[in-house]
C-alpha cells in the first residue's frame, strides 16, 4: 500500500560546486504543488533551477525546468514512484557551480538530493478513504452518530431539514460494512445518495 510523509524533510548535497537542496514533503495535488514550487522560486531568486516530481494518483508530474528533457524532474519521480510513496512532491533548488555536469551527473544529482532527503523522512501509510452521504428521520440521528464514532467515520456536514442529511468519511475498507449495519439498524428509514 503506497505510503506519504509526515512531515516536509530537506536535505543538501554538493557536486561540482552545484548546490542541490532537495525537499520532499506531503501535498495532496497539482494545484498545491504549483503553489510551494511558485514560492520556492521566490525563496530563491538566485537559484538557477527549480526541479520538481509530484506523484499524486492521477495528478503525478514532473518538470525540468529548463535542465535538459529527462535529466531532473522525471528521475525524481522514479525516486518517489520507487519508494512506492503517493501525495508526495519532491523538489530540488539548484545552484549553478560553474561546472557542466553532464546528462549523467544531472540525473545522479537531482536523485540523489531526493534520496538523501527521503532518508531522513517518516512515512506514514495512505489509507484509502470514501465519503457517503445519508438522509433519514430526526429519531435516528443518534444513532447514526453512535454508529459513526463505532466506525471511526469523520463527520463532514449535517443539514437539517424536512429529515436530516449526514456527508461523512472513513476508511473505504469499512464502508460496505457500515452501510449494512446501518441498513439493518434503521429498518429501510434511510436512503443513501
Amino acid at each position: 500500500m503506497p505510503s506519504s510523509l509526515a512531515r516536509a524533510v530537506h536535505a543538501e548535497i554538493i557536486v561540482k560546486k552545484s548546490r542541490f537542496l532537495g525537499s520532499v514533503e506531503p501535498c495532496a495535488d497539482r494545484s498545491q504543488a504549483l503553489v510551494r514550487v511558485a514560492a520556492l522560486r521566490a525563496e530563491h531568486p538566485g537559484a538557477a533551477h527549480v526541479c520538481w516530481a509530484l506523484m499524486a494518483g492521477g495528478q503525478s508530474a514532473a518538470n525540468d525546468d529548463g535542465e535538459p528533457g529527462g535529466t531532473a524532474g522525471r528521475p525524481m519521480l522514479e525516486v518517489l514512484r520507487h519508494q512506492d510513496l503517493d501525495g508526495v512532491l519532491a523538489t530540488v533548488v539548484r545552484y549553478w557551480g560553474g561546472t557542466k555536469l553532464g546528462a549523467g551527473g544531472l540525473v545522479r544529482a537531482y536523485t540523489d538530493a531526493v534520496a538523501q532527503a527521503l532518508l531522513r523522512a517518516e512515512k506514514i501509510e495512505r489509507v484509502p478513504s470514501r465519503t457517503l452521504e445519508c438522509e433519514l428521520a430526526y429519531s435516528l440521528e443518534g444513532l447514526l452518530r453512535r454508529e459513526l464514532d463505532a466506525a471511526q467515520a469523520t463527520l463532514i456536514d449535517v443539514a437539517h431539514g424536512t429529515q436530516v442529511r449526514a456527508r461523512f468519511s472513513l476508511r473505504a475498507d469499512r464502508a460496505d460494512a457500515l452501510v449494512a449495519r446501518l441498513g439493518e439498524l434503521c429498518d429501510g428509514r434511510l436512503a443513501w445518495r
